[in-house]
């Protein structure tokens, strides 16, 4: 089968060829079906995230031994079952999530990991294929710890990445005032068109000052959810904006600096400070991401929540599309898509 394996540490933007991190390789093995409840899905379109570059440039918290397959989340149809399997069948269509793996044409899970992540008729594989981990962090950032409320106040920082859009749309079906900062027109008009209360171009003016000026208008105290995967310098304006009682979401550091949260000014506030790695739940918490991954495919084939694609690759392209990534050109999510609307391979 096709697959994109990574052999050394590296920079994953480089021209692949056989002296570069990441190499496409067109005879790599089969997956087995390794149990009776094996399930072996033939990959229709799988996500590229911010934590694959960073895996691959060995800069991630978990690092997986070499040579392995990148890829986290997936979508795809069944093509093998294991003897015991009762709930799949050949052809069915679903997405979930690995630690590692999904860039290539197949790959293999257990049943019970795939028991409720059931594709609904009339959702899009690609656009399923990208729900897990972006939606899947701000679902479980914003529903099960944050616990957003109809009325509450969510600054979105970032919010024309992945997890930004998905953030500013879990918050409007919660009911909440969105506020999302962003950079450049273009990202602006995106999330205006995604009926966010109040955009900040961080290219015009200053942050605080714009949302102190739109709360003021809306006779609003201040934030209620911060929602953060930047950090650095955004971070600490941000915090100037924080009821008393705010809960700060950290999501993670795309600015690359890693903000400092003051304990003393945290205890004056009532602040409540929660780290969201969201892949961990996988160990500590697997029940949380089934309940999260089924309401969130149950929103997307109500029209709830939209998956938004800036941009499309093929395997064979795959150092171009970890270029977006780390040019910061995406808006929404970033595809490696293996199949055509036709089925037909797109390697």
């Amino acid at each position: 089968m096709e697959a994109l394996v990574c052999r050394e540490i590296g920079d994953p933007t480089v021209r692949m060829s056989d002296s570069t991190p990441l190499v496409l390789s067109s005879s790599h093995p089969v997956p087995e079906l390794s149990s009776p409840t094996a399930v072996r899905v033939r990959v229709w379109a799988t996500s590229l995230n911010y934590a694959n570059y960073l895996q691959i440039l060995g800069k991630y918290q978990e690092k997986s031994p070499l040579p392995f397959i990148p890829g986290s989340d997936y979508s795809g149809v069944v093509e093998s079952v294991g003897e015991s399997v009762s709930r799949f069948r050949v052809g069915d269509k679903v997405c979930s999530f690995a630690a590692i793996g999904s860039f290539a044409e197949l790959i293999v899970a257990d049943e019970k990991d795939l028991e409720r992540f059931m594709v609904p008729d009339g959702c899009d594989l690609v656009a399923a294929g990208a729900l897990p981990v972006a939606f899947g962090t701000s679902h479980v950032a914003l529903v099960h710890r944050a616990q957003l409320k109809a009325g509450q106040v969510l600054l979105v920082l970032g919010a024309a990445g992945g997890v930004g859009l998905s953030a500013v749309q879990i918050g409007k079906v919660c009911g909440a005032v969105v506020i999302a900062v962003a950079r450049g027109s273009e990202k602006v008009k995106l999330l205006q068109s995604m009926g966010v209360d109040q955009v900040v171009d961080l290219t015009e003016g200053n942050v605080t000052e714009n949302v102190k000026q739109f709360l003021k208008s809306r006779r609003l105290k201040g934030v209620d959810v911060l929602y953060d995967p930047v950090g650095g310098k955004l971070t600490k304006e941000s915090m100037k904006l924080l009821n008393w009682g705010a809960k700060i979401l950290v999501i993670g550091f795309a600015s690359g600096e890693v903000p400092v949260i003051p304990a003393n000014i945290a205890l004056v506030k009532n602040w409540t400070v929660h780290g969201l790695y969201w892949g961990s739940h996988k160990v500590h918490q697997p029940e949380i991401l089934e309940d999260s991954l089924s309401e969130l495919l149950s929103w997307l084939s109500m029209g709830l929540i939209t998956v938004h694609i800036s941009h499309s690759f093929s395997l064979s392209q795959a150092n171009v599309a970890f270029a977006a990534i780390k040019e910061r050109k995406a808006i929404g999510k970033i595809m490696i898509v293996l199949r055509d609307s036709s089925g037909r391979s797109r390697l």
